[in-house]
């Protein structure tokens, strides 16, 4: 569990990170340097989840031997599936990270919503749906490693 107090506001018990795939830990299709290592180090502290509709049809050869557990959503209502996807593991408790349309409900509905704008781009309304806002993926994670960065980022 990772727990972070924001001063002003509120305390958040962390149990789980959803993550999308593509534009987010993956750049066509390949897993971005430096981001194995950080969820290896994330799993003692998170549950980490993969929520994609797998656009090159190879996530899960990718992911191979990282500690996560991957979901494959269909084609329809992607952004629904994502949403419906942290619901089950207790939205309060989710970090979310993505950059896609179809992520936007995902980063709204979880308790801390981390918008993605790298080198994919990134869709204004997911952006807007985020608590925060970063540019690399391995700096996100690194937030969750070193929890008072968001306590400076996110306090009132």
């Amino acid at each position: 569990m990772l727990t972070i107090d924001i001063p002003g506001g509120q305390t958040l018990q962390l149990s789980h990170l959803a993550l999308d795939f593509n534009g987010t830990i993956a750049i066509d299709g390949e897993v971005i340097a430096g981001v194995p290592e950080r969820l290896i180090k994330l799993a003692g502290l998170l549950q980490i989840h993969v929520i994609t509709a797998d656009t090159h049809g190879t996530v899960a050869e990718k992911l191979a031997g990282l500690p996560c557990s991957l979901s494959i959503i269909p084609a329809e209502e992607q952004d629904m599936a994502k949403l419906h996807a942290i619901s089950t593991l207790d939205p309060q408790r989710v970090i979310a990270i993505g950059n896609g349309r179809n992520d936007r409900l995902m980063l709204q509905g979880a308790a801390l919503g981390i918008g993605l704008l790298g080198s994919e781009g990134a869709c204004t309304a997911a952006l807007l749906a985020a608590d925060l806002l970063c540019t690399d993926i391995r700096d996100a994670l690194d937030l969750l490693l070193q929890p008072k960065r968001l306590q400076a980022t996110l306090r009132n």
